[in-house]
């Protein structure tokens, strides 16, 4: 199973790149949902723009897809000022971020996406640089080697990751702003539906807009794509407007059902039940079953099954829960 072929995968697919940069609000108030999230940025950036200050170093947290890119760039637009996007695997080496931060105009923003990804020791080059907006770099070796310090215009670091307990705590500590980004009530994705549709000249009703949203697992990016896919079987098979009708017609087609679940969510809950007994089984041993790597079922995988209450993680290994026994209309054995 490849994750990048399912329509429900939270990742960055070459299909979304055009399309999400067309939909990505520009705006605070274009931006639908993360309420306090907005609420505080609204404050910060205010009073950063009053003293004619760049904006302190932010930190985004959250899974995949609920919009730690847009909102960057949201930022940078409130501001008013450049923003420069990469991510922690990008920067190979300390040489790569120097390069980054000396071309960076005064209150620019620097974005890295998975900053929990960079190595120790760009890492170790970039605390002086958000700290003392300074590089020290090292000329020469051995006995004669020198340290020259190079000052750089202040700047805001945006860093984003999906795994904040991964980064080092020198580094969560010199963010001044730290943002989680919560998963999208139905509410919330029902707006955006709307909004992208209009966006993409797509005609849907009240009622369609929430069979989209109710089947998108909290993820404005899963939302827009599930759209998309939808709006085309109404253009081909019938008259192009998005009905409940049409949009539960669709996604039944699509495999995704009512709960927002998948033929693989599907694959790993039946793994779980009939080839271990419900578990615990270790991760590692479940992912050599159902043909996919450890990480991308941490990472991907869990995180929503875990949310609807499907699975379980123990000291032991995952399990299977009676929501899932009863999900799958299984019989459960209270005594397990």
């Amino acid at each position: 199973m490849e994750e990048e072929n399912r329509i429900v995968t939270t990742g960055f697919t070459e299909e979304d790149r055009d399309v999400e940069l067309k939909l990505r609000p520009r705006v605070i108030s274009e931006y639908i949902g993360q309420h306090k999230v907005k609420e505080n940025l609204k404050i910060f950036i205010e009073a950063a723009k009053k003293r004619g200050e760049p904006l302190d170093h932010v930190l985004l947290y959250g899974p995949p897809g609920l919009g730690k890119t847009t909102l960057a760039g949201v930022i940078a637009n409130e501001m008013g000022v450049n923003i420069r996007i990469t991510s922690g695997p990008a920067i190979e080496k300390p040489g790569d971020l120097a390069a980054l931060l000396t071309n960076l105009q005064p209150n620019d923003i620097l974005f890295i996406d998975e900053i929990h990804r960079l190595s120790r020791s760009v890492e170790e080059v970039l605390y002086p640089a958000m700290e003392d907006f300074a590089l020290d770099i090292i000329i020469g070796k051995g006995p004669s080697a020198k340290s020259i310090r190079l000052d750089l215009p202040k700047f805001t670091l945006i860093g984003a990751t999906t795994r904040a307990g991964n980064l080092s705590n020198p580094l969560r500590d010199r963010f001044g702003v730290i943002s989680r980004l919560e998963v999208y009530s139905d509410e919330d994705l029902q707006q955006i539906v709307t909004r992208s549709s209009g966006i993409l000249g797509a005609d849907i009703d009240t009622r369609g807009s929430k069979e989209i949203a109710s089947r998108s697992r909290g993820t404005p990016r899963i939302a827009n794509r599930l759209l998309r896919r939808v709006r085309d079987f109404a253009q081909v098979e019938h008259d192009g407007i998005i009905t409940a009708e049409i949009a539960d017609g669709a996604l039944d087609r699509l495999e995704i059902d009512r709960s927002g679940l998948d033929k693989t969510d599907k694959t790993m809950l039946q793994a779980l039940i009939h080839s271990f007994g419900g578990g615990p089984v270790g991760l590692e041993t479940l992912a050599a079953i159902i043909g996919e790597d450890s990480t991308t079922i941490e990472d991907v995988y869990e995180p929503f099954l875990l949310q609807k209450g499907l699975i379980s993680r123990t000291p032991r290994g995952r399990i299977a829960t009676k929501n899932a026994y009863d999900y799958l209309g299984l019989p459960y054995d209270i005594n397990k």
